[in-house]
């Protein structure tokens, strides 16, 4: 029998001891007059004196993080809120049932008490126990110090040992919490309509990605999951909702990495009778008002990197590759190198010659090649916060074109920490040119690209028919964000619950890596 299993029979056993004593095993409720946060905030200040002269009861529960017995009383430590209170108990206040109690109970173990504040003789505030009352038992035996799941992945997939081991894992959550909270304020109070659309879609749309797939027997319909529910937003644009904004949850079957997962929050907003010009400049009022609301400042450090949420710099996604230009790739670009597929030709072999190979198809339009190089360039050095714009048309299909540069959209992105942590862009309203994009669209996807559209969503050409207002959109990653503004280095570390390869399936893998080698 494995220790788990020889410790779980155990506290069986105390769970029949405890119940004998006339406690209910799982009782269904226990009335309390303060949380552990509540009595250590109001009472902390508080001296000897007062508590004794006050003589405060309480009524408090939690759960069993640190027991000691001496003799006739003992101490122990109960946490709730990420936070620990010391309980005292002496045989002689709590009787031979509690005494007994309190003897059966182990690290783990939910427990309700009632008694009054005091200080102990170092000073440590504390509840004198008069009564207590079991709530639930620890069948399982907690680790001791988290040496027990120094495995970061198992932390993941049993993140409720995760939450009561490491307050700071708890403290990541309440932030994103107040995050969350934060993006609601900021646009509610700019009359924006927070709204819901559909999870499971006929056409994905909205990004480059590749969906999950699934089928509803009734219907007998193919569907996806969402991979953005910008087509859906901005129907209703269409139909008078001016200012919207969605925190979704978004699909995309895509690897994963410390910065993706295949399941994510999106804040997406859209804004109408506005450009991207104009969500350049709410941009720089959303990120300081929301780091704010999390930190209490702007300020912030993500691994090495310093920055300031409340400090900004503009560049074009040309003006950041001549920025960057390495030196030993001689002179920098100027910007008329951009101008054709020659050029940038010329522009990515002149790199080659002095630096590791990008990934580069010379068949690739002029667009995404630019894009290639600016991620490979520049990308890396985007620590304090940006504002990238200008974008190529060949890499956004649904942002509306410069009107002196066909070539190049009204877009931007937004880095941070050397993190992407937002896409925006002036949207197209042309239904006749959106048409033309989503049948190039379903090309490029015969022709292999597996993250563009597999079909045009004519209903969608449709609703732009009936006329959308200008307008410009914006999507915020959530999780990214919240690795920001908790210094995480993983977006796992900031999820409750990661998507995770099945124990099973990765102790096949192991054996099929042994039997090769």
């Amino acid at each position: 029998m494995a220790l788990d299993e020889k410790i779980y029979e155990l506290r069986l056993q105390k769970l029949k001891e405890i119940a004998a004593l006339g406690q209910e095993a799982y009782p269904r409720k226990y009335a309390t007059t303060h949380t552990v946060p509540q009595i250590l905030d109001e009472f902390t200040p508080k001296p000897a004196e007062e508590l004794e002269a006050a003589r405060v009861n309480v009524s408090v529960a939690g759960r069993m993080m640190a027991i000691r017995v001496m003799g006739k009383a003992g101490f122990a430590h109960l946490q709730q809120g990420g936070r620990q209170l010391q309980i005292y108990v002496k045989k002689d206040d709590v009787g031979e049932n509690g005494w007994a109690l309190y003897k059966l109970l182990d690290l783990g173990d939910q427990i309700g008490v009632k008694g009054y504040l005091f200080r102990t003789r170092t000073g440590e505030l504390s509840v004198h126990v008069a009564e207590m009352t079991f709530l639930a038992k620890s069948l399982l035996p907690l680790p001791e110090k988290w040496h027990g799941l120094q495995d970061v992945e198992l932390r993941y997939r049993q993140r409720y040992v995760d939450l009561i081991m490491n307050p700071e894992v708890r403290d990541v959550f309440v932030k994103r919490a107040k995050l969350v909270q934060a993006v609601r304020k900021f646009f509610d109070a700019r009359g924006y309509v927070e709204v819901e659309t559909p999870m499971m879609q006929p056409i994905y749309g909205g990004a480059a990605a590749k969906p999950f797939s699934t089928h509803h027997n009734t219907l007998d319909l193919d569907l996806y999951l969402r991979i953005a529910p910008e087509l859906y937003l901005k129907r209703l644009t269409v139909g008078g909702l001016d200012r919207v904004y969605e925190i979704n949850r978004n699909f995309r079957n895509e690897g994963i990495s410390t910065q993706h997962n295949p399941e994510f929050t999106m804040l997406e907003f859209y804004q109408a009778y506005s450009d991207y010009k104009d969500l350049m400049d709410v941009t720089e009022e959303f990120f300081p008002f929301v780091a704010n609301a999390v930190n209490g400042t702007t300020k912030a450090k993500f691994g090495e990197k310093e920055f300031d949420f409340a400090d900004w710099q503009r560049l074009s996604m040309r003006e950041a590759i001549i920025k960057y230009w390495p030196e030993a790739a001689g002179a920098k670009p100027a910007m008329a190198d951009f101008a054709d597929a020659k050029s940038v030709d010329a522009l990515v072999k002149r790199f080659h010659a002095s630096h590791a190979h990008m990934p580069y198809d010379p068949k690739d339009p002029k667009g995404k090649t630019i894009a290639t190089l600016f991620e490979t360039v520049a990308e890396e050095h985007l620590v304090q916060p940006t504002i990238l714009y200008d974008f190529p048309l060949d890499i956004s299909p649904l942002s509306k074109p410069k009107p002196d540069e066909p070539d190049w959209v009204e877009r931007f992105e937004v880095f941070i920490g050397g993190l992407e942590v937002g896409n925006a862009f002036s949207e197209l309203n042309d239904p006749e040119d959106q048409l033309r994009r989503f049948e190039e669209q379903v090309v490029a996807k015969e022709r292999g690209d597996e993250e563009a559209m597999s079909q045009v969503d004519h209903d969608y050409v449709r609703a732009l028919s009936y006329g959308m207002p200008p307008a410009a959109g914006y999507g915020i990653g959530i999780d990214r964000l919240t690795m920001l503004l908790t210094d995480s280095k993983s977006i796992r570390d900031v999820i409750l619950f990661p998507l995770l390869r099945p124990r099973a399936a990765m102790a096949s893998d192991d054996e099929a890596e042994g039997a090769e080698k």
